[in-house]
């Protein structure tokens, strides 16, 4: 290698480069998944339903809670990447199946 040029300053520019690009990329991703879930909701299928659990919090003195079970409801998401409309991602809110309301 050229004088002054050492694996590490190599392993640098390698590991700079690759956080700019998965940055790029992050930042390309939510338009995309936007566009197609735009696309998606003009086909008719961009909305779907997950069932889930709801709980009620309440504060108690002392720091403590309490949990109150609400029942199991279907709430709207979106099917899609990210959260769209005021709605989860079905993907995510099928894996936290739980919405805890806290007042």
């Amino acid at each position: 290698m050229a004088e002054g040029y050492t694996i590490e300053r190599f392993a640098v520019r390698m590991l700079v480069r690759a956080v700019v690009a998965l940055l790029v990329l992050g930042l390309a991703a939510y338009p995309v998944d936007w566009a197609v879930w735009r696309l998606r909701m003009a086909a008719g299928h961009g909305m779907g339903q997950v069932q889930v659990s709801r709980f009620t919090v309440a504060e108690l003195k002392g720091g403590k809670e309490s949990y109150y079970f609400d029942g199991t409801a279907m709430a709207d998401c979106s099917r899609s990447l990210f959260p769209e409309a005021g709605s989860g991602a079905c993907w995510w809110m099928a894996r936290h199946p739980e919405i805890i309301e806290r007042y």
